[in-house]
């Protein structure tokens, strides 16, 4: 299938509507066009480069989650929640009322990558794995009620009322099994020649296109494409997430998946793709090495003045790198300290403009590592 050549899918009359057939993906790609090439090349030695600069990073595990909470909040917001990363790493408990379910739509996001991630040491990404993530993804949530883990028994539709207004209509649901099936013969097909990083591409357009959920389908659809790199061992760890490049340029995400199934222009969904991947490899290794500069900086020099509690203040920087909004309490149970030291603690770091407080009032304090912080924003 020569990419000029790509004809997206055809529409097929319902009552009332039409919705769009996506072409099947499970065959032999190629393209003529000499800019994806370029823009392949960039793009595979910018994730090499992250990839070889973690496994050098020390404690990159602790950083990790970090990451995944950024990717949380980010691939959520893109779909209407309102919730700040520092307030995702925060306690439901610590969150207003009115922002909790937001809140909760971010966690059960960071639960459902954390677990399919871990799944695949033991299971392929498969349909089984995509439905189970998006069982956790639904919860007790939004869109609860919608079949979670389960692909849709009902039409859906994006935007508009009903799927006579909508701006655009998935296929028929009785079109979705055979639809992930082809999806997931190509993830795995190891007899065509298709290169990872134009393979994955074309299957989080595939998946977004088929729409295969009642809801959550963007995020789930984001997920995958983690989740195909550590899968395929192009990652050692999950350090690239690709919903902060999507929600900073939101319009031009969908206008580029959009014009897909619209124009038949799979060249520019890639090569918008293969931007969005390298520009995020880059900024990932810049997180690492300004994290890896803050972390030398603080430990080898800031809280060496505080004598005797520089173990414990090393301990509180570790959970502070995977936690770096937190309470008083939080600081007790993470380092399994008195109040009092936990107190002293606290208020060492805020001296040391390490901490600041933030809530403003005398009980349940909230206090921000902002400097960290800042690295995710």
């Amino acid at each position: 299938m020569d990419i000029k050549d790509f004809i997206a899918g055809t529409y097929q009359e319902q009552t009332g509507y039409r919705c769009f057939i996506p072409e099947k993906i499970n065959h032999q790609w190629s393209w003529s066009d000499p800019v994806i090439n370029t823009m392949l090349e960039e793009a595979t030695l910018k994730l090499g480069e992250l990839n070889a600069f973690s496994l050098h990073v020390p404690d990159i595990n602790i950083f990790i989650q970090m990451h995944v909470v950024k990717e949380a909040t980010s691939s959520s917001r893109i779909e209407g929640t309102r919730t700040e990363i520092g307030e995702a790493v925060l306690n439901e408990t610590d969150i207003s009322i009115e922002r909790r379910n937001d809140w909760r739509e971010v966690h059960n996001y960071i639960e459902a990558q954390n677990y399919a991630i871990s799944r695949l040491q033991e299971l392929p990404l498969s349909s089984r794995l995509i439905r189970e993530a998006h069982r956790i993804l639904m919860s007790g949530v939004r869109g609860a009620t919608k079949g979670p883990g389960e692909f849709r028994q009902s039409q859906n539709w994006i935007g508009g009322a009903t799927p006579k207004d909508a701006i655009y209509v998935p296929p028929v649901h009785t079109a979705v099994p055979e639809l992930i099936g082809d999806l997931e013969h190509f993830i795995h097909n190891s007899t065509i020649a298709v290169p990872h990083l134009i393979r994955i591409a074309i299957i989080h357009y595939q998946f977004e296109t088929i729409h295969p959920f009642l809801d959550g389908n963007g995020r789930i659809g984001r997920l995958l494409i983690p989740l195909y790199f550590v899968s395929k061992g192009l990652l050692a760890r999950p350090l690239i997430y690709l919903s902060d490049y999507f929600e900073k340029h939101r319009s031009l995400y969908y206008d580029n998946l959009r014009f897909v199934s619209d124009s038949n222009q799979m060249a520019r969904w890639l090569k918008f793709f293969l931007v969005a991947l390298a520009e995020t490899a880059r900024n990932g290794i810049t997180t690492l090495q300004e994290i890896l500069a803050m972390k030398e900086r603080l430990e080898g020099e800031t809280i060496l003045v505080l004598d005797r509690k520089v173990p414990n203040a090393r301990r509180l920087l570790n959970l502070l790198y995977t936690k770096p909004s937190l309470t008083g309490a939080d600081v007790v149970s993470g380092l399994n300290v008195t109040a009092l030291t936990a107190n002293k603690l606290i208020e060492d770091f805020i001296r040391l403009g390490i901490l600041r407080e933030v809530s403003g009032g005398k009980r349940n304090r909230i206090y921000v590592f902002d400097e960290y912080l800042s690295k995710f924003k």
